[in-house]
């Protein structure tokens, strides 16, 4: 008996994927802040997002793992890939890639959000520290889509050690060095996020606090990264910056729009 080998179907994959996509991340900050975006976007109205509604650490860890295999049915994952919070996902990030990964870049895309390496702001002033970060991320994950998000980058001493039988608890603190840039005390990441993505605002209040956002990162690479300042309009612009063989974006510039993009690519189903 001859088989054709080409009309065998690959039970490890699923093409007939829905108008779907999973948020993952330990951070109810954070999977707010992306569902909200997206959720408002008019061009997204009828997919729907899957996001862990727990909020203990613990337990939405399990949530997570438990989300492994409905991932099939998404076109789209926003995996939170930051340093914190990795050793704890691993087992059910292992899982999703693995279930997802004849697809992906095909009929399901990632987006990743995370922070830097841990020497960024102490490497001498170059952005190419980034390089093997994103190339860990590359084989790991197969990102349509790298974002680094500055207000997830901590430096080292503002790292909060924990003993053996203390629970772990990501920091709701705005990191250090863009405390001068906004009033009050002890500033959170939520308020601010929320204060950018002006969820119930008009176009014009979003606009003009993209705006802000946008200045405030640019004079803060600028500051940093002097060294980078011909790269920088291209940073923050849709196609972000290359280093090497890799792009690295900034969270959340275009990132709806990145969003948009990569499901429409997986809703056509490519033979």
């Amino acid at each position: 008996m001859n088989i054709v080998m080409s009309k065998i179907p690959d039970i490890l994959s699923h093409p007939q994927r829905r108008a779907k996509i999973h948020i993952l991340s330990l951070d109810n900050f954070l999977a707010r802040d992306v569902y909200e975006r997206i959720c408002y976007d008019p061009r997204m109205k009828h997919y729907q997002l899957v996001r862990p509604l727990k909020t203990r650490i613990r337990e939405t860890v399990l949530e997570i793992e438990g989300m492994a295999r409905d991932t099939i049915s998404s076109r789209l994952l926003i995996i939170d890939v930051r340093k914190a919070t990795l050793p704890k996902l691993r087992k059910a990030y292992n899982g999703i890639v693995g279930y997802n990964r004849r697809d992906l870049n095909r009929f399901c895309y990632t987006i990743l959000i995370g922070d830097g390496p841990v020497n960024l702001l102490q490497a001498g002033k170059s952005l190419d520290v980034f390089v093997s970060h994103l190339s860990s991320h590359r084989v790991d994950y197969h990102p349509a889509v790298f974002f680094y998000d500055p207000f997830l980058h901590y430096e080292p001493n503002e790292i909060r050690r924990i003993g053996i039988d203390d629970e772990f608890k990501l920091s709701d603190k705005l990191p250090a060095r863009f405390a001068p840039y906004f009033t009050g005390k002890d500033i959170k990441v939520d308020v601010v996020r929320r204060f950018f993505r002006a969820t119930h605002k008009s176009k014009e209040v979003k606009k003009e606090r993209l705006g802000i956002l946008t200045d405030l990162y640019e004079k803060r690479i600028a500051e940093k990264f002097p060294h980078h300042k011909e790269e920088l309009k291209t940073w923050l612009s849709k196609e972000g910056i290359r280093l090497a063989s890799e792009k690295l974006h900034l969270y959340p510039l275009f990132f709806e729009d990145w969003v948009y993009e990569l499901t429409q690519k997986a809703a056509q189903r490519p033979i």
